[in-house]
């Protein structure tokens, strides 16, 4: 029988996994290394090379581990005694699956014999430098493209979690970034790994053939031709930037509820009058729009007349549009109990004569957060999560369509007709969802979120960095009204603009956002070719990640056969 060895551990290959999944967790907020996202993939697979195929799906788990427990630390602060620690587990050991099994497949497509251990990372790097060179940029190629195979798996299944995809490491470097109009995030992403891997094949020629000095170079080339058309092309697109024209004024609005505060009822009138302060003052800036966060509103909007009232004056006494983040109910018609009703995450216009406009149900819930999965066949689920009952899904879009009788800024349209989509918590960080939201005659899109969950910690940054890739995959706009931060507006080029900052200079205080949001010109905007064909670079790189599988699987029977 076997035991843990400390010394077989140090041993092993296992803590430098460590080390290359701490250093990939390094590459997103709030330490945003970008570079260390075109090291990490490299670093990771030299681990697994020259492993069976067991132990190569191991070094990839642990290396998993490490990068998602370290960059979803946050999980922790979630103000309950127990869940927490569960979630952050649970859902660490999810999500470490991806790099598991990104690491055993592109080291069975590496084809290199196992290499008795200790074998030194040199002699494994001499060994991949003898393939041909067009192997090796396949093989640079096929790890990039199993990458993101996987990460459209991971967008996907049981709902999807697209928190901090590859790609969305880079959102700082704006003209590199802009490749997503294209492809979508996706595209950055295999960008940084198969300039990863080609950093590894290069490290193989310096050390292999020491002798030629510029050998490294033909491992580079590629890739780095693939960078330099992708900043031409991104500096290309930040130039023919959609001109300015009207602009509407919007205020947003950041209450800064802690969490706990929220599932106290006892407090829902004194954080109540405090948003309604706030909100008066911002109105006193002449604003054409005023948002507030989801679970502003304590209460049921439609049916809680107390809640409902003041805020309906305040968009009458102010003659302002108002899109607002309140719970709705539905009553479950064919029940014995006349209580019984779904409840939706939702969000609502509010017209300037004071009336409840459209209403937007939130269509892609939390896992474990707003639902529990099974609960009707497993109840014992619901224990592990302090959700004390699920949200209902919506169904459809809802798109909130406002109607201006002035000019804002003079020389532009008249009685404007202004059209966004809001987008509730995570929704904005899925690229397939986000596109249904923006059509031909859509002017921004806003997000309403609460991170409070999370305190003051990377979450809400990491949310923001991940939200800039919406903008520039449908050339809009988009609004973000938080609880607790990042309250920003990102232009249609994925810049950051107009970050909330309270009065001690941080995020996540108290307070309210003027910004200028620019207007589309003329009756419809140009989509972007992302907006257009949706994950068509994606789905293109599942499918040959598919193909090279099974072929991969088909040799190694053959050889088995022999």
């Amino acid at each position: 029988m076997k035991f843990f060895s400390v010394t077989a551990f140090l041993r092993s290959r296992y803590p430098l996994a460590i080390v290359a999944g701490l250093l990939l967790a390094s590459a997103f907020p709030n330490w945003s290394f970008a570079g260390a996202a075109w090291i990490a993939p490299a670093f990771l697979l030299a681990l697994g090379l020259g492993r069976s195929a067991g132990e190569s799906f191991r070094i990839g788990y642990v290396a998993g581990l490490a990068h998602y427990m370290a960059s979803l630390y946050w999980l922790l602060l979630i103000p309950v005694r127990g869940f927490p620690i569960l979630a952050w587990l649970a859902l660490s050991a999810f999500l470490a699956l991806c790099p598991a099994a990104w690491l055993w497949l592109s080291a069975r497509l590496a084809r290199l014999p196992r290499m008795p251990e200790p074998a030194a990372f040199p002699a494994v790097l001499r060994q991949l430098h003898r393939q041909t060179w067009t192997d090796r940029l396949t093989l640079a190629l096929l790890c990039a493209t199993l990458w993101v195979g996987l990460e459209m798996l991971v967008a996907r299944v049981f709902g999807g979690f697209p928190w901090n995809l590859l790609g969305a490491s880079q959102y700082q470097l704006i003209p590199l970034v802009q490749i997503a109009s294209i492809t979508g995030v996706y595209g950055v992403s295999f960008l940084v790994v198969w300039t990863s891997v080609s950093l590894l094949h290069a490290l193989a020629a310096v050390i292999a053939r020491p002798q030629f000095r510029s050998g490294w170079m033909a491992e580079l080339l590629p890739a780095l031709a693939a960078i330099a058309a992708t900043f031409a092309f991104g500096f290309h697109h930040l130039r023919h930037a959609p001109a300015a024209g009207n602009t509407l004024k919007v205020a947003l609005v950041q209450p800064s509820i802690p969490q706990t505060l929220i599932w106290n009822p006892e407090g829902d009138l004194e954080r109540f009058r405090e948003l309604m302060a706030l909100s008066q003052e911002a109105l006193t800036n002449d604003v054409d729009l005023l948002i507030w966060p989801e679970a502003a509103i304590p209460g049921l909007l439609r049916y809680h007349r107390d809640v409902r009232e003041p805020i309906l004056g305040l968009a009458r006494s102010n003659r302002v549009w108002m899109i607002v983040g309140a719970d709705d109910a539905e009553p479950i018609r064919e029940t014995p109990d006349p209580d019984d009703a779904e409840i939706y995450n939702a969000s609502f216009l509010i017209s300037p004569l004071g009336e409840l406009g459209p209403c937007y149900r939130k269509r892609n819930l939390v896992i474990f957060g707003e639902y529990i999965p099974l609960e009707r066949w497993l109840p014992i689920v619901k224990w592990l999560t302090p959700v004390t009952g699920s949200f209902t899904p919506g169904t459809a879009v809802v798109p909130f369509e406002m109607e201006f009788n002035r000019d804002r800024t003079g020389g532009g349209r008249p009685d404007a007709r202004v059209k966004t989509s809001a987008l509730i918590c995570f929704e904005d960080n899925f690229p397939h969802l986000v596109r249904e939201y923006a059509d031909e005659e859509t002017d921004f899109l806003v997000n309403l979120t609460n991170n409070g969950w999370f305190g003051e910690s990377a979450a809400q940054w990491q949310h923001a960095a991940n939200a800039v890739f919406r903008s520039i995959e449908n050339g809009l706009p988009l609004v973000r009204c938080t609880n607790n931060g990042l309250t920003c507006w990102v232009d249609s080029r994925g810049r950051l603009r107009d970050i909330f900052r309270d009065a001690g200079g941080g995020v996540y205080g108290a307070g309210y956002l003027l910004a200028e949001i620019p207007l589309r010109e003329g009756a419809t905007r140009q989509p972007t070719f992302y907006n257009r064909h949706g994950d068509w670079f994606g789905w293109t790189c599942t499918g040959i990640s598919c193909v090279a599988i099974g072929v991969a699987w088909l040799r190694s029977r053959a050889r088995v056969e022999a």
